[in-house]
């Protein structure tokens, strides 16, 4: 067998496996609302365990509608990624939620491990549209019963890497 046959064999085993496993497309309106709920926004999974294979991410969307706010929540050991693509998100943290800061579209925010926090869409008339990501395949939300501060510290991010 030559060399060029070898390869062409190869490749034809792999082909269904990668058409089978390889990229996956999810359509914007075909998004699963069937996740874990905070009160106060709405999240659908795009690519998670169950519907992409995905172990170690799960992807979605969320929308907080206009002047609404999340319940207090946290999510287990995974971190979280959200962009904000549309409105501007008030992001509340602490034990009581005692720390303030915000985001325009086109920012990310990062929210660590077992951290209490509440998003707040921050405009009287327009939803906030956010993309989540997640550290693991699987949604987890663990939604918190707290006491929040009255007035909470307004927090200025600093890049520790680009300081002036």
């Amino acid at each position: 067998m030559s060399k060029s046959s070898a390869h062409s064999d190869q490749h034809d085993g792999q082909t269904d496996h990668w058409k089978h496993n390889g990229v996956k497309v999810i359509p914007g309106d075909q998004l699963d609302t069937n996740t874990p709920q905070t009160p106060g926004m709405n999240r659908a999974a795009a690519i998670d365990f169950a519907r992409a294979g995905a172990q170690k991410l799960w992807a979605g969307t969320v929308t907080i509608h206009a002047n609404a706010k999340t319940g207090a929540h946290h999510h287990g050991s995974l971190e979280s990624i959200i962009y904000v693509v549309r409105g501007k998100a008030r992001m509340r943290w602490g034990e009581r939620l005692e720390f303030i800061a915000e985001a325009k579209a086109g920012d990310f925010i990062f929210v660590p491990p077992f951290v209490p926090h509440q998003e707040i869409n921050a405009s009287p008339n327009e939803a906030l549209e956010c993309i989540l990501v997640r550290s693991d395949g699987e949604a987890t939300a663990i939604n918190l019963d707290l006491e929040p501060v009255e007035k909470p510290e307004l927090i200025k991010w600093v890049d520790p890497i680009h300081r002036e």
